[in-house]
């Protein structure tokens, strides 16, 4: 009994807490997550210098990170190529310009749509499981074994882990922009009668090198947000297998919320 008054009192005093003291404790706990991050990404970068990682741990992250997420980003990749041609077709129709519909398909899935949505899709997928696996690594103590052996985790786990991420997610859009286009080149001729050969000439006049570049270029970004906030929440979970769960889920919210951020700037930078 006295236990569950202290859980309703302690409820109740969370309930009381006012506005301030609210937006307070949630601006030093996203402090202390950029700072935590801040500090792993410096002891990511003097382990580049020379680089100290382990080879066959960055092959099978290549290929499990990589290989193993084409299904989800194909699917994902020519579903947003149909969806950009369905909301370019009101103005295609409208104006009869059916020559522009390589361009309205094109520009915003290369520059914007297609990246975001396959980062966030990565997100789901490969950032999750990899917190979930350094978390699970932490709470069984295997971390602290691999020190007990003289085998620095970051450079054996860590290291590989992201430069996997940054460089899958950068292959996985350019993997995606291609399919992307087939896509809208499909939907394009089915739902509106535009061919093929209309879609991709009018696509190749008027999109240039630079928009491709800054999709890939966000990637990159992207793969990095996302690779260091799943490393850092992986890296310290406490609190057994509930804190492994807690860990995924603020994981997957930070690098969601990273790579609109990033995307933000990015998009002001590479305009």
């Amino acid at each position: 009994m006295s236990a569950t008054l202290r859980a309703a009192s302690t409820v109740a005093d969370d309930d009381n807490d006012s506005l301030p003291e609210r937006i307070g404790t949630a601006f030093f706990s996203i402090s202390e997550q950029l700072g935590g991050v801040g500090l792993l990404t410096g002891r990511l970068i003097k382990r580049m210098f020379p680089p100290r990682l382990d080879g066959p741990e960055l092959w099978r992250n290549l290929h499990k990170m990589g290989v193993r997420s084409l299904p989800i980003v194909a699917v994902t990749a020519l579903f947003t190529g149909a969806i950009m041609v369905i909301q370019a077709g009101v103005l295609i129709r409208r104006f009869g310009a059916e020559g522009l519909l390589g361009w309205g398909a094109g520009f915003a899935t290369l520059r914007e749509v297609g990246p975001i949505l396959i980062a966030l899709m990565f997100s789901g997928r490969v950032g999750a499981n990899n917190t979930a696996e350094l978390g699970t690594m932490k709470v069984t103590e295997q971390l602290d074994a691999l020190s007990t052996l003289a085998i620095d985790p970051l450079s054996y786990l860590v290291l590989p882990r992201v430069i996997s991420m940054v460089v899958t997610l950068f292959v996985l859009t350019i993997f995606g922009d291609v399919l992307a286009l087939v896509g809208a080149a499909l939907t394009g001729q089915a739902l509106l009668g535009v061919s093929t050969m209309t879609f991709y000439n009018g696509f190749i006049e008027t999109i240039r090198i630079w928009d491709l570049a800054t999709g890939l270029i966000k990637s990159c970004f992207f793969g990095l947000v996302i690779a260091l906030s799943s490393c850092h929440f992986g890296l310290n979970v406490s609190g057994g297998a509930p804190g492994v769960g807690r860990a995924v889920n603020a994981s997957v919210v930070a690098s969601a919320s990273g790579v609109f951020v990033m995307d933000y700037f990015s998009t002001y930078l590479l305009q």
